[in-house]
């Protein structure tokens, strides 16, 4: 129905930038949120930042200034900018919508990335 696609993803030193986005394609009426979650090497999935269709804006407070979600509404895409990446940034970054389908009903679903690889070395 619905496929999220991310990108932007590698290796980056400590200290350095990269810029991630997710384009949502497929039978989409509109997207509510969305936003990125992670998943570092032996913990569990975080919360990164989230960014709803008005553009109401929340962050982890791991990554409050550094990072900036942002969102182009008319290509189903989601950003995220990170700057200033620490070690322990170093994750599987994961792009997630909450999408209205276009199918009877209208009804909601969640929708997940495969994930993109993000590594910070020192």
């Amino acid at each position: 129905q619905v496929q999220l696609v991310e990108s932007g993803g590698g290796l980056v030193q400590a200290g350095g930038s990269l810029r991630l986005s997710c384009a949502a394609s497929g039978t989409i009426f509109s997207i509510n949120t969305m936003g990125w979650y992670r998943q570092g090497p032996g913990k569990q999935r975080e919360l990164v930042a989230t960014i709803t269709s008005g553009g109401r804006i929340n962050y982890d407070d791991s990554v409050k200034g550094r990072f900036t979600v942002s969102r182009d509404n008319a290509k189903n895409t989601v950003y995220l900018q990170m700057n200033s990446l620490k070690l322990e940034d170093t994750a599987v970054y994961r792009c997630n919508a909450v999408v209205v389908v276009a199918l009877p009903g209208r009804l909601t679903y969640e929708f997940w990335g495969q994930g993109t690889q993000v590594t910070v070395s020192s």
